[in-house]
C-alpha cells in the first residue's frame, strides 16, 4: 500500500477536523468557548506564559474531542449492538474529555479571575 504524500496527509487531517466540527456538537461548543477565551484574553492583555497555558489547554481539549470522536466512530463501525466493552470504551473517552474540560476551567480560572477581581 502506497503511503500518501505529505500534502495528502495534511488534507486528510484537515478533513478530520472539519468533519468533526460539522458533525459533533461538543466540538463546536469547544471551538466557540476557545474563540471567547481568545477574545477575552486579547482584551485583558495576557502575558506570553498565560497565552501558552491557554493555547495549550485549548489544543489539548480539541485533541481530546478528536480522539473521543474517532473512538466512538470506530466502535460504531464494529457494532451498533450494546456491548459492555464498547460502552466502557465510549464512556472512558467521554470521561477523558470531561477531565480535560475541567482542567481547562481550572487554568482559565487561575488566569482570568485575578484579572477581574
Amino acid at each position: 500500500m502506497r503511503q500518501p504524500s505529505l500534502l495528502q496527509s495534511f488534507r486528510h487531517a484537515w478533513e478530520g477536523v472539519r468533519t468533526t466540527f460539522l458533525q459533533e456538537r461538543n466540538f463546536r461548543l469547544h471551538v466557540a468557548a476557545a474563540v471567547g477565551v481568545i477574545l477575552v484574553g486579547s482584551v485583558v492583555g495576557l502575558t506570553r506564559m498565560e497565552w501558552l497555558a491557554i493555547g495549550g489547554t485549548i489544543a489539548l481539549m480539541f485533541v481530546s474531542e478528536l480522539f473521543n470522536t474517532s473512538l466512538e466512530k470506530i466502535c460504531d463501525a464494529v457494532t451498533l449492538e450494546k456491548h459492555p466493552y464498547i460502552k466502557l470504551a465510549k464512556d472512558a473517552a467521554a470521561g477523558a474529555c470531561l477531565v480535560m474540560a475541567c482542567f481547562c476551567l481550572l487554568v482559565g480560572g487561575v488566569i482570568f479571575l485575578p484579572k477581574f477581581l
